[in-house]
């Protein structure tokens, strides 16, 4: 049983080859849980064998930015998909944010389109969330504008908790395109270093927001500059409080019961 949760997390990463147990047991002596994200194949297979044995949880799907031959192993992934610690489609998106000008971004920008499609297409049939990617190039929201024209047509069709924006970066009309579609947002330890972010979280239910590391990537005051782990979410929780006005104990208990209603985790996780 736990009382939070990082619903976003590369416990997988080789950043964890000396110390994984350690650092799963650090999140549980905190009272956490996490959903272990897979970005390729081996990602994502490496994922549900760590979710399983540890008792976590899983997405499976292929990053934006992997795409050296266009190939998505739709069999392989779907297959994947029927393994029951695995509750979600991803990450999955577009990214812009690295790259350049040149004649070729076009071509890219459109196979990143056409893999985002076919997680989508697996989503529907397997009926399950989509953990999404988005990064903009810098100083516009490209690429969450092309990834909410691509979503319009289709969020009908998907779960009806559609899925999670990770690490959302974007304007607050932004964030309410996505709020209309029924997605929730997710915050990382970024929140902690930069005032960027407060507006959108302020402005936001907070039935819709929700909470992670990105582990072990962007960790949180007080440990910028060391690797992160899913246990420092609780800064990342701590941060949402100060800027809602909430207290650390609410915020939790909503961001978990958020994780638990998108992502379909079991009624244990509410400790019930």
């Amino acid at each position: 049983m736990f009382r939070l949760i990082d619903i976003h997390s590369h416990l997988q990463d080789k950043a964890y080859d000396s110390d994984r147990d350690d650092v799963i047991a650090r999140m549980k002596e905190a009272g956490g849980s996490t959903i272990i994200v897979g970005t390729d194949r081996k990602m994502s297979e490496d994922a549900v064998v760590l979710a399983e044995k540890h008792n976590l949880w899983a997405t499976v799907g292929q990053h934006p930015t992997d795409i050296p031959d266009e190939v998505f192993e739709y069999d392989f992934y779907k297959k994947l998909t029927a393994h029951p610690k695995v509750v979600g489609i991803g990450e999955c998106g577009l990214d812009y944010f690295r790259l350049q000008v040149s004649g070729d971004r076009d071509q890219v920008v459109e196979k990143q389109k056409r893999l985002f499609e076919e997680h989508l297409r697996l989503a529907v049939e397997v009926n399950k969330p989509l953990m999404v990617h988005c990064r903009p190039t810098v100083g516009t929201q490209d690429a969450y504008n092309d990834l909410l024209e691509i979503l319009k047509p289709k969020t009908s069709n998907l779960n009806p908790t559609p899925g999670n924006v990770h690490f959302f970066a974007g304007s607050w009309a932004t964030a309410q395109k996505f709020l209309n579609l029924g997605f929730t947002l997710s915050f990382t330890g970024v929140i902690t270093f930069t005032h960027g972010y407060d507006g959108v979280i302020k402005n936001m239910p907070l039935n819709m927001i929700m909470v992670e590391t990105d582990a072990p990537y962007v960790s949180p005051v007080p440990y910028r500059g060391k690797r992160n782990e899913p246990a420092y979410v609780t800064e990342v929780i701590k941060r949402i409080a100060e800027i809602k006005g909430e207290s650390e104990e609410n915020v939790a208990r909503v961001t978990l019961e958020n994780a638990v209603r998108v992502f379909g985790l079991p009624a244990l996780a509410r400790g019930e």
